[in-house]
């Protein structure tokens, strides 16, 4: 009887181990493969065309390198120390340490909880970072060294991006906090939209601004690359609940959801304030809902998706048209109006708006139906991320730019265009 019962609790044993043991799942493992190819597509195609189409002729060509630039360095620096940095072992709550550097002790054949390969996870997330890096050199085309861009992106993704990936999302004291961040509010939009505000404010404003007309190349591109952004975000949004279900699904119809009646209002605001629907504003009203709607989408309904995707659009619209002439800095394409401030929106209508039962379990919304509380929450979530954003970023450029002998192009390679100075090459023959 005694060995019966010994075998038997052995078996059981067994098979409690066994069950904690994730199995590969195919079908989660197919949607995080499709959904990181779709958050890929978004820089160096959609990002790059929505950049290039604003920017001057002249400069189109070198818009569209600094993004594409930025996807290829960004993911060795991810893959090398990046993702460890984010998703090590934490150390006091503000970082992971190098445990995984070079992906160390992580195997081709390791598997995250809901069954998809580990290092699915990690190309996923190393899209995360890329996208992020290169938000900001929306705010300082035209005028930065390639060179200075280079040594910036190296050290920002280092030592900016990961930190705030760590602290919401990588076992920090934001993510011990029950901050909800569903798929980069903080993290990617705000952190990347201030990140170029600091960076062109650093750097200086471009020859003319304010006095000469600087036209947009081509709105076209620009359109197509909002549409491209839209159609990645589903990836970025849906891929951001890691498994293939419900949750993912409502994510996706409440991300495209939110992107149409931000474009619907966006369009109303030029006709209220320029008199003209304008293909400009639709498609900065789309990517600025888009914006508002990634901490949020996985945690509100329909009503939370419609107010959120509304209110991108309006205090993307302010940041834009009101808050830059305001304050008069040159932020070339408006990455802080659009990225920052409507992603300071979706972060704190997060707290407002998501509900109890979708929120993720640690947060005072979910744990305790606590909803003042998590906008305290939410609202140490974004000053944290101002803070060292603010901090980090000019320390960063700082440096960068002594690496490289000043940021700055020459007046002359500025007057000229940077297609042909810095890179020998035309991105329109007119």
């Amino acid at each position: 009887m005694m060995l019966f019962k010994l075998v038997m609790s052995s078996l059981a044993f067994a098979s409690l181990a066994f069950a904690d043991t994730p199995k590969l799942d195919s079908g989660n493992t197919s949607w995080m493969m499709m959904a990181t190819a779709l958050v890929m597509i978004m820089t160096p195609a959609g990002l790059a065309l929505f950049y290039a189409g604003m920017t001057r002729a002249k400069n189109v060509l070198n818009t569209v390198m600094m993004v594409f630039s930025a996807y290829a360095l960004a993911t060795i620096v991810w893959v090398l120390w990046g993702y460890s940095l984010a998703f090590g072992n934490d150390v006091l709550g503000l970082i992971g340490n190098l445990k995984h550097m070079f992906l160390n002790g992580i195997s081709y054949s390791n598997l995250e909880s809901n069954g998809y390969p580990s290092y699915v996870f990690i190309a996923f997330q190393g899209t995360f970072a890329a996208i992020t890096v290169a938000i900001a050199s929306g705010s300082i085309i035209e005028r930065t060294k390639f060179s200075t861009w280079l040594a910036f992106v190296v050290l920002w993704v280092t030592l900016v991006y990961a930190p705030i990936a760590h602290m919401v999302w990588g076992g920090g004291f934001l993510f011990n906090a029950g901050a909800l961040d569903f798929a980069g509010g903080t993290v990617v939009h705000m952190n990347g939209g201030l990140a170029g505000l600091v960076a062109a404010i650093m750097i200086g404003k471009r020859k003319g601004f304010m006095k000469t007309a600087m036209m947009p190349s081509s709105i076209v591109l620009t359109a197509l690359g909002a549409a491209l952004l839209w159609f990645g975000w589903f990836g970025f949004n849906a891929g951001s609940e890691f498994a293939a279900d419900s949750i993912a699904g409502s994510a996706f119809l409440m991300t495209n959801f939110a992107a149409a009646a931000a474009a619907v209002t966006w369009i109303i605001l030029d006709y209220f304030k320029y008199g003209k629907p304008t293909l400009l504003g639709a498609a900065s009203g789309a990517v600025a809902g888009l914006v508002a709607i990634t901490p949020a989408a996985g945690f509100v309904d329909v009503v939370g998706a419609l107010i959120i995707g509304m209110g991108g659009s309006l205090f993307g619209f302010w940041g834009v048209t009101g808050l830059k002439k305001l304050f008069k800095y040159d932020d070339s394409l408006d990455a802080f109006g659009v990225h920052f401030i409507a992603g300071l929106w979706g972060a704190l209508a997060t707290g407002l708006f998501a509900l109890k039962d979708l929120a993720w379990a640690g947060s005072p919304l979910h744990d305790k139906g606590d909803r003042i509380g998590q906008m305290v929450v939410q609202l140490e979530s974004v000053a944290v991320t101002v803070v060292f954003t603010v901090v980090m970023t000019a320390v960063v450029l700082k440096i960068a730019s002594i690496i490289t002998g000043g940021a700055r192009v020459s007046e002359e390679e500025e007057v000229e265009g940077l297609d042909s100075t810095i890179h020998g090459e035309e991105g329109f023959h007119l």
